[in-house]
């Protein structure tokens, strides 16, 4: 016969406490399950990336190290600094969306003006229509029509601070209309100021073994400006705060034909999103500490979009500029993919007919656009034709795909300044 012995009732009730305890453990078990979202990093004002002027966009939609020409307020103004015109006008036309509509197009005119042998300013307008929006309740109703668009006016001036090297600053106000005031009468554009600071370096012409050589070199931080936001309790979105270098060279084979290469790449300063999760509670069916979907069993929602890897997005637009060189989840190769670049080469023959072809690759994780460009252009006294041509190469069809563009550019005084 065996023989139980009596369990101290202090005990008992210490034993019932700890069972239960741990019992309240499991049943306490949270696990994050993450969303499968994607990381492109998104801004508001995207437009301002799209290359308005033909020559760009026929190069691989670049500009930052290429030689001065009338378009290059929107990628780096302290080009005109070495301009050999007095001064230029220049409109531009870029078609978007056009194989599904005809109605939504990028215009932009520019004007510079070089003061003298150091110094020039330039102003241009940009805007982007985003067509006609027919609002009605039934086939019946007289529509009521909408047309959201966006706009930037930018003033720049720029100094040459040696012989070879000079810097810029531009100062831009941008527009943002994409309200439908007929559904929400309250509804206003958003607006923001955002700066640019730019620097270009062209050396003097070099002879080599065959031929002679010029090299260039730019940089620029582009959209520097506060956050925009449409309304008092939406969110606020960043601007496309972007940095770009460029580099290029340039083979002057004789005083007729000229071919010019160059490269660029890209940065967008602006947080990359984290990898987000939900937490929910879960039944730990066997004690591990570890969710184990086919035995143990998913509970409540707990906390909706916890950050799992990554840093917080939500900052002011200086700490995101700091941020986004060091908050790609994926560590040191993701930030690395989230630059794109571009190369361009342009022929030219007598400083009077141009052919362009660039290249421009983006990795697929981070927005999937690469295309091949080409471009021409021709000048007529004192007046330059561009066009240019897209060829997506991606497996995302590009907006701008098999569409040409056009730009236009008069220049006064040409060759007032001999620089070459």
């Amino acid at each position: 016969m065996i023989k139980l012995k009596k369990i101290p009732q202090k005990l008992t009730f210490s034993m019932l406490f700890l069972v239960g305890l741990i019992s309240n453990r499991i049943e306490a078990q949270t696990t994050i399950i993450p969303n499968l979202d994607s990381r492109v990093i998104t801004t508001g004002v995207p437009f301002l990336l799209i290359a308005s002027d033909a020559r760009a966009a026929g190069m691989g939609d670049m500009g930052v190290a290429t030689s001065v020409d009338t378009y290059s307020q929107q990628w780096n103004p302290s080009k005109y600094a070495f301009s050999e015109t007095k001064s230029g006008f220049g409109i531009s036309y870029t078609p978007y969306l056009s194989k599904l509509v005809n109605d939504i197009f990028l215009g932009n005119i520019t004007y510079f003006n070089r003061i003298n042998e150091r110094s020039a300013f330039a102003v241009s307008f940009k805007y982007f229509s985003l067509g006609e929006i027919e609002l009605r309740e039934d086939e019946f109703q007289t529509p009521l029509i909408e047309q959201p668009n966006e706009l930037t006016l930018d003033v720049s001036y720029s100094l040459r601070l040696s012989d070879q090297f000079s810097m810029g600053v531009a100062l831009r106000y941008l527009r943002s209309d994409l309200k439908i005031s007929a559904i929400d009468p309250s509804s206003k554009a958003a607006g923001s100021i955002a700066v640019d600071i730019s620097g270009y370096y062209q050396s003097e012409e070099e002879a080599y073994s065959d031929f002679n050589g010029r090299w260039r070199g730019g940089f620029a931080i582009q959209n520097l400006g506060p956050k925009i936001k449409y309304d008092d309790a939406g969110r606020e979105n960043f601007l496309p705060t972007n940095l770009r270098l460029g580099g290029g060279f340039d083979f002057i084979f004789d005083q007729y034909n000229r071919i010019n290469v160059t490269a660029e790449v890209t940065k967008l300063l602006v947080p990359t999103p984290p990898i987000y999760g939900n937490e929910y509670s879960y039944t730990d069916t066997d004690g591990n500490g570890v969710f184990d979907q086919d035995i143990d069993t998913r509970g409540s929602l707990v906390n909706s979009n916890v950050i799992i890897e990554g840093q917080d997005p939500d900052v002011n637009f200086m700490s995101g500029i700091f941020q986004s060189f060091n908050d790609a989840p994926g560590g040191f190769s993701e930030e690395l993919d989230e630059f794109t670049w571009a190369l361009g080469a342009e022929y030219l023959y007598q400083d009077s007919f141009a052919l362009r072809a660039g290249y421009f690759n983006e990795n697929e994780f981070k927005g999937a656009r690469k295309f091949f460009a080409l471009g021409a252009g021709f000048k007529y006294t004192t007046i330059d034709i561009d066009l240019s041509y897209l060829f997506s190469a991606a497996k995302v069809q590009s907006p701008l795909e098999n569409t040409l563009r056009f730009s236009l550019a008069f220049n006064i005084g040409d060759g007032e300044y001999n620089e070459y």
